[in-house]
């Protein structure tokens, strides 16, 4: 499964968009993959999203023109990875030129941090007269002792400059809250996501996934909507004891409405009677 996930610099709650399945396409010749299911998936749901000005995340995989021009037509904009051992080209282009620089002082508690930028813009990504023109970043981050103890390069189709280069990298890097805040959570965290492959011989495993990712979403929404369900979430600590009671609750109790059960669970108000 590719799955696509809203996601923002700053902010700890994602929130899952439709997945997109690897799987073996009606009359292709090639097995799937995820670069063509991500194409796949900005052809049927890219134009929706295109009011949202969304900036498309994706790893080195991602890093290609096709996917970029893929992107482009559903009038998106994209900070894929970029590393330098599949990108050869750019590391010529970049090499022994003297590239834009920006450095910020970083506080986190009593220790400060240096955060180092690099760009170079309009870097044929290929070879060809055809080659999409990117532009290249970098960050760094050096400890209070000057190593390097973070490395990552992206490209953009976004224009960068001094001003807007430390946001620019913070998109590029909130791509770990879709393995952190979404997969981690699905895997972990009482939704077992995990269990869903291979069960069923067509498409059950494909459905199971949807309803746990449907499920995930209604709940982070929730999270950020709904005060009573915070209140409630806060009582008992991380998902997994919440949902566990929650299942007791109403395996044993009958509620007259949603909001009874969640005061029940925020302690606010006393669990009916059994029946």
């Amino acid at each position: 499964m590719l799955g696509v996930t809203l996601v923002a610099p700053g902010h700890n709650k994602v929130i899952p968009l439709e997945p997109e399945f690897i799987a073996p396409q009606d009359g292709a010749e090639k097995q799937d993959c995820e670069n063509a299911a991500a194409k796949r998936w900005l052809a049927a749901h890219g134009a929706h999203y295109a009011r949202l000005s969304p900036i498309y995340l994706g790893d080195d995989l991602f890093s290609r023109q096709p996917l970029c021009e893929a992107v482009g037509a559903v009038n998106g904009h994209f900070i894929f990875v970029c590393k330098p051992s599949s990108h050869p080209l750019i590391q010529e282009y970049i090499t022994g030129v003297d590239l834009q620089s920006h450095e910020e002082t970083i506080k986190r508690g009593k220790i400060k941090v240096v955060h180092r930028y690099r760009w170079i813009q309009d870097v044929p990504l290929r070879d060809g007269n055809d080659a999409l023109k990117v532009n290249w970043f970098e960050i760094e981050i050096l400890n209070p002792s000057g190593a390097v103890t973070y490395r990552n390069s992206f490209i953009t189709d976004l224009a960068i400059g001094p001003n807007n280069i430390a946001e620019l990298a913070a998109c590029g890097r909130a791509r770990w809250k879709i393995e952190n805040e979404a997969f981690n959570v699905l895997k972990t965290k009482g939704y077992h996501i995990e269990h869903n492959f291979g069960h069923g011989k067509q498409r059950l495993a494909s459905i199971l996934a949807t309803l746990n990712l449907l499920a995930f979403a209604f709940h982070t929404t929730c999270d950020i909507a709904d005060e009573l369900w915070r209140s409630a979430r806060e009582k008992h600590g991380p998902r997994r004891p919440f949902f566990n009671n929650l299942a007791s609750f109403t395996i044993l109790l009958i509620f007259d409405s949603w909001q009874d059960l969640l005061q029940t669970l925020a302690f606010t108000k006393p669990p009916p009677r059994p029946p």
